[in-house]
């Protein structure tokens, strides 16, 4: 038990201690239209963790790891809790919950939506090529595709779409959400349905997702916002996330 809570920690402070080093939104990190800059120093965790991740599908001392601590966790597993089908959306969620009671973020409504939007295509398009390509077994042999968690990217780039939000207001803010996305990732490993290095890349790909929708904003919005020239004709795009039970996808609408 104690090494399941000590990594735990290390995770959720390790993460919350670059973001706040490397992160903070100041005048050398936003363009002069307002839009964020690329800036590779904000790579470093993402990459970091992503990295384990993927050297854990081949290095039989991660492997050890992986398996050790899911034996110590599956000895005091009385009942499965699946309070993170639910909490993966907790940070998300936060955002506009927060914005509906008066507490204005960072964007408005439409500009954080497409921020948000370009960050899930980009996550759920990564997982979901990675579980493809991979075929890790879980933990519980239920299938073969364990790696990455997809619930822990999903609650990571909500984690950072709640900081990039509203770490100008208080960074108490973006340490529940990170906290939030952390214990989902430790409910992922204590219901036996991923393993360390799973839960690791997954926080990986969902806060680097949403780093790059954030940059990529300049050129999104335009995309849902003034459509696209072409010559003489003018035509407009929009492209909208789904899921649908058991998919992730997207839909594109070009309309002439």
């Amino acid at each position: 038990m104690k090494a399941k809570f000590f990594l735990a920690l290390v995770l959720c402070t390790s993460i919350l201690a670059a973001q706040v080093v490397n992160d903070s939104i100041t005048a050398d990190t936003l363009n002069n239209s307002g839009y964020y800059k690329f800036n590779c120093k904000q790579l470093i965790m993402p990459s970091v963790l992503i990295s384990y991740g993927v050297i854990g599908l081949e290095s039989h001392t991660l492997i050890g790891l992986n398996r050790q601590l899911r034996d110590e966790v599956k000895e005091d597993i009385d009942v499965k809790i699946t309070i993170d089908d639910f909490s993966q959306y907790a940070p998300i969620a936060s955002v506009y919950a927060l914005n509906a009671m008066g507490i204005q973020g960072k964007n408005n409504f439409k500009d954080r939506t497409i921020v948000m939007a370009t960050s899930y295509l980009i996550m759920s398009g990564a997982v979901l090529g990675l579980k493809s390509l991979t075929k890790v077994e879980r933990p519980d042999r239920s299938s073969k595709n364990s790696f990455p968690s997809g619930h822990t990217a999903t609650a990571f780039a909500g984690a950072e779409f709640l900081w990039q939000e509203y770490k100008d207001k208080s960074i108490w803010y973006g340490i529940a959400g990170y906290a939030v996305a952390t214990g989902t990732g430790m409910f992922r490993i204590y219901n036996d349905r991923h393993w360390l290095t799973d839960v690791a890349a997954g926080a990986g790909i969902g806060i680097m997702s949403t780093k790059i929708a954030y940059w990529l904003h300049l050129y999104t919005s335009r995309l849902f916002n003034g459509g696209i020239s072409n010559g003489e004709q003018r035509y407009k795009m929009a492209i909208a996330p789904f899921y649908n039970g058991s998919q992730f996808g997207c839909s594109l609408v070009i309309q002439f």
